[in-house]
């Protein structure tokens, strides 16, 4: 039988083979949620530095200091 043999069991060569597949299809999982959370950061990160471009923010701080 073909393997390798690690720590005194002999592992077939197709068992070692579909454990990296699972590990490469894991980790391209995690990497795409990876990018999907980085894209979604940008997106926010980007929506808050329009407002305060617009001065959204300052705005409503002067309505909440005219209020008190």
């Amino acid at each position: 039988m073909v393997g390798i043999e690690l720590f005194g069991v002999n592992l077939p060569l197709w068992a070692i083979f579909l454990t990296g597949i699972i590990v490469v299809i894991v980790a391209w999982k995690f990497i795409k949620f990876a990018i999907k959370l980085l894209l979604l950061a940008v997106v926010v990160f980007v929506v808050l530095m329009g407002l305060d471009v617009m001065n959204v923010f300052g705005t409503i701080q002067d309505l909440f200091s005219g209020i008190i």
